[in-house]
């Protein structure tokens, strides 16, 4: 019944916009909702968006809506989860070259999903309720914690002392703040904002060394095998 308000044959056009439309699966049928859920949740507040308004961006019915995901937060927890499953694929590890080298690669992937998937990104940092409690919480906190997973992998970390663990996370604050940032302006080459966040991920690295002796081992060690030796 919901497909048939969008779709009423192989031919029939949309309703709203006049163009012809092939019939979509299930799934294909969803993406399509989630990415416009995903625009809109990019530019404003979930608070602020009706299921009406995303219908209306799908070119959908609201019945249609409700059918696939029931009500709005539904469909938020869905938008957000796409866009973490996406980052997260991308975020694989690289197995190549040194420390920093590897470091680059992941920074490059990370920044290749803000850059295509730039709705998802920004609704996936911006966006949500106030407290972000509950499963979008977790989605954002879920992501975060394996990107900082990635980069102590990354590192050939297991478990970091408390301080580089901070320093870390300051780190990704930073990145998630650049990436942002970058969006807006793009007044910065991408390239150039890669290297600068790893220059700065040295030097925050070799500040932590100076308050935790094991941080300042790391610190070390990494130079040594950025030097090849």
């Amino acid at each position: 019944m919901g497909d048939r308000a969008v779709t009423g044959g192989k031919t029939r056009s949309r309703q709203s916009g006049g163009r012809g439309r092939r019939r979509l699966s299930v799934d294909e049928r969803r993406d399509e909702l989630i990415d416009a859920a995903l625009q809109l949740f990019s530019t404003r507040s979930p608070e602020d968006i009706s299921i009406d308004d995303v219908a209306a961006a799908a070119g959908a019915s609201r019945a249609l809506v409700y059918h696939y995901f029931g009500g709005k937060y539904e469909l938020y927890i869905a938008a957000l989860g796409s866009a973490a499953k996406k980052l997260s694929v991308l975020l694989e590890p690289p197995t190549e070259g040194k420390p920093l080298e590897r470091l680059h690669i992941s920074l490059k992937r990370y920044f290749d999903f803000v850059e295509s998937h730039a709705a998802g990104y920004t609704a996936l940092l911006r966006g949500g309720p106030a407290d972000r409690s509950g499963e979008a919480g977790e989605i954002v906190d879920g992501i975060r914690q394996l990107l900082l997973d990635r980069i102590l992998h990354t590192l050939n970390v297991e478990v970091p002392p408390p301080i580089l663990r901070i320093t870390l996370r300051c780190w990704m604050a930073t990145v998630e703040t650049a990436g942002l940032d970058w969006l807006e302006n793009r007044d910065v080459p991408r390239t150039d904002l890669e290297r600068l966040l790893v220059d700065q991920l040295v030097v925050i690295m070799q500040a932590a060394g100076r308050h935790d002796p094991g941080t300042a081992a790391l610190v070390d060690r990494l130079s040594q095998e950025e030097l090849g030796r």
